[in-house]
């Protein structure tokens, strides 16, 4: 079963291949990272604006942290998946090898944060020695409070989300460089393929609306038989009956 398994996907990353887009597994963990990663910023956020110790602080952070291990598990999905399926296209030959090792570069720092983050904030909450809701269950307190070890977890996580945020800024820029400046097709082949294609679409006719039309010379022949034809009717007057 693991075989056919396997061929199936080898089936499906080929045809992804000719494409030149990445594999619809590799899309569909890509953007629910993305949803989750948002979520865990909203809910950080909202539990700062709205008070620890008010009952919506206290949902928001039971939500931050489940959504924390969904994005650990989801992370590690994504480097299994990566390693022995995926379908990774090589980079635009208008890429530098300076500019391919920054992208490779930060796609792992990425990466590295998205398992790191979950593991400093579980450290975070377990020597903080109180328990905690995650998912449907109530977790009891596992260790007793432990201030000295639990402030190194504390600051790593926020510094992590610092460099998190600014790698996802990084990554999220080259993506709109890419795709609005070079117009080299790189941000299309993470994108759902029906939002890719509607894109293309829109760009296509775009362009075709601001390139100024160049006639045919079947086109200069049609017109200079209709000015001919015209003035013809001038000339010669309304035809004889």
């Amino acid at each position: 079963m693991i075989k056919n398994f396997e061929s199936a996907e080898g089936l499906a990353v080929k045809a992804t291949a000719k494409s030149g887009r990445f594999d619809p597994t590799s899309i569909i963990l890509h953007w629910l990272t993305v949803l989750l990663i948002i979520g865990q910023f909203t809910t950080a956020w909202l539990h700062e604006a709205v008070g620890h110790g008010t009952s919506l602080g206290l949902a928001t952070l039971a939500t931050h942290r489940t959504m924390g291990v969904l994005t650990w598990t989801v992370g590690l999905a994504r480097l299994v998946w990566r390693r022995r399926f995926a379908y990774l296209p090589p980079f635009p030959e208008s890429m530098s090898k300076l500019q391919q090792w920054i992208a490779k570069a930060n796609e792992y720092g990425l990466y590295v944060l998205l398992l790191v983050q979950p593991i400093t904030g579980l450290g975070d909450v377990m020597f903080h020695g109180r328990p905690l809701a995650l998912f449907i269950w109530q977790v009891p307190a596992l260790l007793g409070p432990e201030p000295a070890i639990r402030s190194p977890f504390q600051e790593a996580h926020e510094l992590g989300a610092k460099a998190l945020l600014a790698l996802i800024g990084l990554h999220a820029g080259a993506a709109l460089f890419h795709g609005l400046v070079l117009r080299d097709g790189v941000p299309q082949r993470m994108l759902p393929l029906s939002i890719s294609i509607s894109f293309l679409s829109a760009r296509a006719s775009a362009v075709r609306l601001l390139r100024p039309r160049q006639s045919s010379p079947g086109d200069n022949a049609s017109s200079e038989q209709l000015s001919q034809t015209d003035a013809c009717s001038i000339s010669c007057g309304p035809p004889k009956l």
